[in-house]
C-alpha cells in the first residue's frame, strides 16, 4: 500500500494541474447531472416485509381512500363557545368544500360529514378536520400543501375572535434538513485549529478546501443518483457532515507529516510522495474501517438504512480518494509556502558552525522523534506543545492501573443513562415549538387526548362476509373491549365491501410505551377474531409503522455490534501484529459508544441541557442514531488508534523501549490527534443547536463520541494499558501472524525501498540480486548478482532451486534477506514482480513471451525425463532468440531467463550468446559489501565464484 501510494503521490505532485482540473471538472459534470436529472431526497422511511408496511401496500390497493397520508386541521373555539355550533359549523363545511378541490385529495371528513364519528372534542372546545392525501409523506406537492395552508388562513379570517385554527398531521410531521448559518460556525472553528496546528495560512486553507472540493463531488452525486434510486432526507446531510469531518482530518494527517518531513531539510518531491504514503496508508485504513461500518448497515435488512450506510460510504471514499490525490498536487502548488515564515527562514539560512544547530534543527524547533530523522534532539528545545503532551502522557501511565480505574469508572457512569434508551420515528414533538404542525399536534392532545396524535388502523379482507357492516361493527366492539383502546371513531368496509378498516385510537400518544404494548396485543388477538369473524386483521398505520421499524433497528443492533467488534479486532491484528492492542482498542470503543448513548439519552430523554441545546421536546430518540452513530464511531476511533498506535509502534520496531516508545509515540502523534478530534467536534457539534432533528441526535452523539473516544480513550486510557502491558502489547501468535496479511500502515516497507534504491552497489544495473538470503526450511544463500542479458541456471537435484525460481518470480516467501529483482524490492513488491513474470515449459514457452514478461522461468523438469523433439528445442530457441533480439533493437524489453533444468539442455534451447551464471558462493575476493556470514553454509551445487560458460 505505502509503496503504491508513494508511485501516485509522485505522479500528482507532476501532474498537478491535470490532478485539479480533473475534480474541477467532475465537480462540475456531477452538479449539471444534478440539476437536470436528480428527483430530490424525500423518500419515506418504510420497512418492506413487517405486517405494517405490507398491510399498507395492500390498502393502495384495495381501499386507496385511506391508504395515503393525511393532514389534519384543528379549529379550537373561543371561551365559552362550542365548535358544533352553527356559525362553526358553517365555516368548517365551507372549508372541507375549499379542500376538496385542493390538488391530491381524496377525502375530506369533518364532524358534521355524513357517517361520522368523532371529530368532535367531548366538551365541544374543537373540531378535527381530517384530510387524506394521495401518496405518501415524500410525494405530497408544493400546491398541496399551499391549499392547505390557505384552507386554513381563510378558516382563520372567518373565526370570531378567541378561536384559532391550525394545519398539521402526517404530511407536515417530518422537516426538510437544510444548511443553517450555525453550521459554518463549526467550519470557522476548524480553520482556526488548523491554523494553530500547522502554523500557516496557506497550510490551514488547504484541509478545508480540498474536504469541501470533495464534499461537493459527494453531494452532487448523491443527488444524480436519486434520479434511479430513492435517498431519504436525512442521507445528503449525513452524508455532508461525515464527509466534510473526515476530509478535514484525512488532509491534515498528510500535511502535517509534509510539513514535518520539510523541516527535517527533505526536498519538496520527495517529501510529498513519502507523507502520501505514510500519512496516505493510515488515511486509507482510516477509511477502510468507516467505509466497512457503514456499509454494514446494510446488516439490519432494512433498505433505506442501506441506502443511507452507502451513501455516507461512497462521500467517505471521495474524501480519502481527494486526500491522497489532490492533497498531493496542492502541496506541490504550495512548494515550500507551506511552511510558517520562521521555518522557511531557517531552512534558508546558511550552514551553520560546527557545534552548532543545523538548519533543519533550527526549523523543527521541538524534539523530533528518532523515525523522523530530523537531527540532534539536543540541539533545540522541545516546543511548548510537546512539553505539554510530554507531561500529559507521564502523568497517565506513571499509575497505569490507577488510570486505568479511574476511566472506567467515569465512563461506567456516563454510559448509566443508555440503560433506559427508546426508539421511535420523529414525529410533530420534534419540530421547534411555533411550526404549525406541532401547534396542532399539541392542541389535539390537549383537547381530544394525546392518542389521537397516533391512531391505528386495522384492515383485512372482508370479501367472503354477506354483511360487511355488520361484520365491521361487530368487529369495533370487540376492539373497543381491548386495554388502552381509547375510541374506535371509525369502523367501515370500502366502496366494493371487500376490504374493511377500523380505526383505533390509544389512550396515550404514538411514542408511549403504552401504544406499543397496544400495537402487540391487536396481534395477539390476530388468531381469536380469525377463528371467530374469518377476517385475517393486520396492524398498520402511521404510529404501527414507526414502532415496527424502532423494534427492528433495535434487534439489528447486537448482529451489528458483533459485526464491528470483530472487523475491529481482525483489522487491527493485521495492522499492529498484536493480540492485545486490538482487544483494548475494542474495549475502548465499546467505552465510546456508551458515553455516546449515555449523554444523548441524558439530552433527548431527560431534557439535560434541552434548553442550551434548543431540543423542543423530549423523547424516543431517533430509531436509527443507535446503528448509524456505532458505525460511524467506529470508523472514527480506529482512526485515533491508528494514528496514535502506529506511532508508538513505529518507535518500537526502531529499537526503543517498551516504556520509551509509548512517550515519544504519544508526543510525535498527539498534537495532530488532538487537531483532528477538535476539528470533528466542532464539525458535529456545530449541526446540534440549529440542526434538522433528525441529524441533531446524530451529531451530538458524535460529538460527544469523537470528544471522550480521542481525549479519555485513545489519549489517557490506551498509554496506560500499554504502560501495564510492556512488550507483551506487540506480541502475537506465529500461527495468527501466517494467517493474518499485513497492512503496512508505517510505511515501513516504503523505507526499506528507499535505503535499497541503489542497492547492489557492486552492481547497480543486476537484474536479479541477493544478499544473506533465507528461505523456509533452512535454506540459505549467501549472494547472488545475475547481469542484464545472462541466464540463471538452477539445479532441480539442488532443494534450493524451486524455491529460490518462486521467490525471484514473487511467488515463493522470504525469512530473511534484501533481493531485488528488476528493480523491485523483495517481497515489498512481489505483487508487481508476479504481474510482469512468467512460468512457463518448452511447450508454452511462446505463449508465454507473447505477454512481454520482465522474468521467464524456463522449467525443464519435465523435458529433462525424456527426448525433446527437434521442432520443440527449435521453437523454444527461436522464441528466446526473437525476444533476444527485440531487447538489442528496443522495440521490447529482453526477458531475464531462469533456467530451472540441467546445464545440457538449457544450453540446447538458449540463443547463442547467452551466459549461463548459477548462485555463487563467498570467495576470497568477495565484495566488501556483503561479507559472508558467520556458520552460513556455502550452496553445495554451486560453481566456483565469477564461473561462467559462454555458448
Amino acid at each position: 500500500m505505502s509503496t503504491l501510494l508513494y508511485a501516485l503521490g509522485r505522479w500528482a505532485t507532476r501532474a498537478r494541474v491535470l490532478v485539479l482540473a480533473l475534480w474541477i471538472a467532475l465537480l462540475a459534470l456531477l452538479g449539471a447531472g444534478a440539476a437536470l436529472f436528480g428527483q430530490g431526497a424525500n423518500a419515506p422511511i418504510t420497512i418492506p416485509g413487517t405486517e405494517s408496511q405490507q398491510a399498507i401496500t395492500e390498502l393502495g390497493r384495495t381501499f386507496p381512500e385511506v391508504s395515503g397520508t393525511s393532514a389534519t386541521i384543528i379549529v379550537v373555539a373561543a371561551d365559552g363557545q362550542r365548535a358544533d355550533d352553527p356559525s362553526y359549523e358553517r365555516i368548517i363545511d365551507d372549508a372541507a368544500s375549499e379542500l376538496e378541490g385542493v390538488d391530491a385529495v381524496t377525502a375530506v371528513q369533518t364532524p358534521f360529514s355524513e357517517q361520522a364519528s368523532g371529530g368532535l372534542a367531548d366538551d365541544g372546545s374543537a373540531a378535527l378536520i381530517t384530510v387524506q392525501l394521495e401518496g405518501e409523506v415524500s410525494s405530497v406537492s408544493d400546491a398541496t400543501v399551499e391549499g392547505i395552508e390557505q384552507v386554513t388562513e381563510q378558516i382563520r379570517d372567518r373565526l370570531p375572535t378567541g378561536a384559532e385554527a391550525s394545519y398539521g398531521g402526517e404530511a407536515f410531521s417530518a422537516a426538510v434538513p437544510g444548511i443553517s448559518p450555525t453550521e459554518a460556525v463549526g467550519v470557522v472553528i476548524a480553520f482556526i485549529v488548523l491554523i494553530l496546528t500547522l502554523g500557516s495560512l496557506i497550510a490551514a486553507g488547504m484541509p478545508l478546501l480540498i474536504a469541501i472540493l470533495g464534499v461537493g463531488v459527494s453531494i452532487a452525486g448523491m443527488f444524480l443518483v436519486t434520479a434511479f434510486a430513492d435517498l431519504t432526507s436525512t442521507t445528503p446531510m449525513l452524508a455532508l457532515m461525515l464527509g466534510l469531518a473526515v476530509g478535514i482530518d484525512y488532509t491534515l494527517f498528510i500535511v502535517s507529516r509534509h510539513q514535518e518531513q520539510l523541516r527535517a531539510g527533505a526536498e519538496v518531491e520527495e517529501s510529498i510522495a513519502r507523507a502520501t504514503a505514510t500519512s496516505g496508508s493510515a488515511v486509507v485504513f482510516a477509511g477502510l474501517t468507516v467505509i466497512i461500518a457503514l456499509v454494514g448497515l446494510s446488516v439490519a435488512g432494512i433498505p433505506f438504512l442501506t441506502a443511507l450506510g452507502v451513501a455516507a460510504a461512497a462521500a467517505v471514499a471521495v474524501a480519502v480518494l481527494i486526500s491522497v490525490t489532490l492533497t498531493p498536487a496542492i502541496m506541490s502548488m504550495a512548494g515550500m509556502r507551506i511552511l510558517p515564515k520562521k521555518h522557511r527562514r531557517a531552512l534558508a539560512a546558511p550552514p551553520s558552525e560546527p557545534g552548532e544547530p543545523s538548519a533543519p534543527e533550527r526549523a523543527e524547533g521541538a524534539t523530533a522523534s528518532p523515525s523522523t530523522g530530523s537531527g540532534n534532539a539536543a540541539a533545540h528545545a522541545p516546543s511548548r506543545a510537546d512539553r505539554f503532551f510530554a507531561g500529559w502522557v507521564r502523568a497517565v501511565t506513571r499509575r497505569p492501573v490507577l488510570t486505568i480505574v479511574a476511566v472506567l469508572v467515569a465512563l461506567g457512569l456516563a454510559a448509566v443513562p443508555a440503560l433506559d434508551l427508546r426508539l421511535a420515528l420523529p414525529n410533530a414533538t420534534s419540530l421547534p415549538a411555533d411550526d404549525p404542525a406541532r401547534v396542532t399536534y399539541e392542541l389535539t392532545g390537549e383537547h381530544f387526548g394525546e392518542g389521537h396524535n397516533g391512531p391505528l388502523l386495522l384492515t383485512g379482507s372482508i370479501i367472503t362476509s354477506e354483511d360487511p357492516l355488520g361484520l365491521m361493527e361487530d368487529l369495533a366492539d370487540e376492539v373497543r373491549q381491548v386495554p388502552g383502546v381509547a375510541d374506535v371513531p371509525l369502523a367501515t368496509p370500502n366502496m366494493g365491501a371487500d376490504t374493511g378498516i377500523i380505526q383505533v385510537v390509544p389512550e396515550e400518544g404514538p411514542h408511549a410505551e403504552s401504544t406499543t404494548e397496544l400495537v402487540h396485543t391487536l396481534r395477539e388477538h390476530h388468531d381469536e377474531w380469525l377463528q371467530q369473524y374469518g377476517v385475517s386483521l393486520a396492524v398498520t398505520g402511521f404510529t404501527a409503522v414507526g414502532i415496527d421499524v424502532s423494534e427492528m433497528l433495535m434487534h439489528a443492533l447486537l448482529p451489528f455490534g458483533i459485526l464491528v467488534v470483530g472487523l475491529s479486532l481482525i483489522l487491527l491484528a493485521m495492522v499492529f501484529r498484536s493480540v492485545w492492542v486490538p482487544v483494548k482498542a475494542t474495549l475502548g470503543y465499546l467505552l465510546s459508544v456508551g458515553a455516546a448513548f449515555g449523554a444523548v439519552v441524558a439530552v433527548f430523554q431527560w431534557g439535560w441541557f434541552a434548553e442550551p441545546l434548543h431540543v423542543s421536546a423530549t423523547g424516543p430518540v431517533l430509531s436509527f442514531m443507535p446503528i448509524i452513530l456505532m458505525g460511524v464511531l467506529f470508523g472514527l476511533a480506529m482512526d485515533y488508534e491508528v494514528f496514535l498506535v502506529s506511532r508508538i509502534r513505529e518507535e518500537y520496531v526502531h529499537g526503543a523501549g517498551a516504556h520509551d516508545a509509548i512517550h515519544r509515540g504519544f508526543v510525535g502523534s498527539a498534537k495532530v490527534v488532538t487537531a483532528a478530534a477538535l476539528i470533528m467536534f466542532a464539525v458535529f457539534a456545530a449541526f446540534v443547536p440549529e440542526g434538522d432533528p433528525s441529524i441533531k441526535v446524530i451529531a451530538l452523539g458524535l460529538a460527544v463520541g469523537v470528544f471522550v473516544d480521542a481525549f479519555v480513550v485513545r489519549m489517557t486510557l490506551v498509554p496506560a494499558v500499554m504502560a501495564l502491558l510492556g512488550d507483551r502489547a506487540w506480541r502475537m501468535p506465529r500461527w495468527l501472524s501466517r494467517v493474518l496479511p499485513a497492512f503496512d500502515v508505517e510505511g515501513e516497507g516504503l523505507a526499506r525501498e528507499i535505503e535499497h534504491r541503489q542497492w547492489p552497489s557492486d552492481m547497480p544495473h543486476a537484474v536479479i540480486a541477493a544478499d544473506r538470503l533465507a528461505l523456509r526450511g533452512g535454506l540459505r544463500l549467501p549472494e547472488l548478482r545475475v547481469s542484464p542479458g545472462e541466464t540463471l541456471l538452477l539445479d532441480p537435484r539442488d532443494p534450493l532451486s524451486l524455491p529460490l525460481a518462486e521467490v525471484l518470480t514473487g511467488r515463493g516467501s522470504i525469512v530473511t534477506g534484501t533481493v531485488k529483482v528488476d528493480g523491485l524490492l523483495l517481497p515489498e513488491r512481489a505483487s508487481s514482480l508476479r504481474a510482469r513474470s512468467a512460468w512457463a515449459d518448452p511447450e508454452s514457452l511462446r505463449d508465454a513471451l507473447r505477454d512481454r514478461p520482465s522474468v521467464v522461468v524456463l522449467d525443464l523438469r519435465a523435458a529433462g525425463e525424456r527426448p525433446m523433439p527437434l521442432s520443440l528445442v527449435e521453437s523454444a530457441h527461436s522464441a528466446l532468440a526473437a525476444a533476444q533480439i527485440d531487447g538489442v533493437r528496443g522495440s521490447a524489453p529482453a526477458p531475464t531467463v531462469i533456467a530451472l533444468g540441467s546445464r545440457e539442455l538449457a544450453e540446447r534451447l538458449l540463443p547463442r550468446g547467452a551466459v549461463l551464471v548459477a548462485p555463487s558462493r563467498p570467495a576470497a575476493g568477495r565484495p566488501e559489501h556483503a561479507p559472508a556470514l558467520p556458520g552460513l553454509p556455502d550452496h553445495p551445487l554451486a560453481p566456483a565464484a565469477g564461473e561462467q560458460k559462454g555458448l
